[in-house]
């Protein structure tokens, strides 16, 4: 049994879940993520480390409450307790050294990019991002974001906050007037797909997380594979970090509707009785 510490909530439904996880904290490096379940009827439940203090053994989870086990997650007290914390898993993030780099991020994304920048300014890149939210209610750890930036821009669907469109645009305006050696992009799959074709057209190399429906989190159950430059890879264990040049979007895209329907349903039954 693993202990909350804190579960604060960030916005109408986002929530930062601190867990008492030692083992996992101790092996934790950027890029990995856990399984996590919170009782013996939950789903497993994917979430991408967004820290950990290793002080107190613990690891940091933001997660959005969207379905029933996330929102069960979302209730959690103080002091209450998870069942199972599975990790870390996957495979660390490669990240470029002494180089101009760009972050974009979408959403919840923007929590799991904490982590990698804070990697990325350790090994003394300098580091532009993008931040990309629907509107302003839902803007994530900015002061964070800008911590670790030398240059951050925001950008929200409908002007509430920073400069109004989508985080393609800033990007097509800053790879205008700048020269990038790199890009790192997290976020919702038609959002990673634009901007994988803008660093197409400019020839940049980047790095993408991906966010495939997972269920073991060891490469056994096959329900997270993705296809990278036309071959079969897992996310859980092959990514979930991948070079977004070679990433099948639409194959990920289609894959990730399958149990839209099982999840409507779901709801349904469990609050709409």
């Amino acid at each position: 049994m693993y202990r909350v510490i804190n579960n604060i909530q960030l916005n109408d439904n986002t929530f930062q879940l601190e867990i008492q996880a030692s083992n996992v904290a101790s092996h934790y490096q950027a890029g990995q993520f856990v399984i996590i379940r919170g009782d013996d009827k939950a789903e497993r439940i994917p979430l991408t480390i967004a820290g950990v203090n290793l002080v107190e053994g613990t690891i940091t989870l933001i997660f959005q409450a969207i379905g029933v086990s996330t929102k069960k997650l979302s209730l959690l007290q103080k002091d209450s307790y998870i069942l199972d914390v599975l990790g870390p898993l996957g495979t660390a993030s490669h990240l470029p050294s002494n180089k101009r780099v760009l972050l974009v991020s979408g959403g919840v994304g923007t929590a799991i990019a904490i982590p990698t920048l804070s990697a990325l300014a350790s090994q003394n890149n300098e580091i532009t991002s993008i931040l990309g939210f629907r509107t302003s209610t839902l803007l994530i750890l900015e002061d964070e974001i800008r911590n670790l930036s030398k240059f951050t821009h925001i950008v929200t669907d409908d002007g509430s906050l920073g400069q109004k469109g989508f985080v393609t645009d800033v990007l097509k305006e800053l790879l205008t007037s700048n020269s990038y050696d790199f890009i790192y992009c997290i976020g919702p799959i038609p959002m990673m797909k634009a901007v994988v074709s803008i660093a197409k057209q400019y020839n940049i190399p980047i790095q993408v997380s991906l966010n495939p429906i997972m269920i073991d989190g060891t490469g056994m159950c096959g329900g997270c594979r993705v296809t990278i430059d036309g071959k079969i890879k897992f996310a859980c264990i092959d990514g979930p970090e991948f070079d977004g040049h070679l990433v099948d979007f639409d194959e990920l895209l289609s894959r990730n509707k399958t149990y839209d329907n099982h999840h409507k349903c779901r709801l349904e039954a469990q609050y709409e009785k």
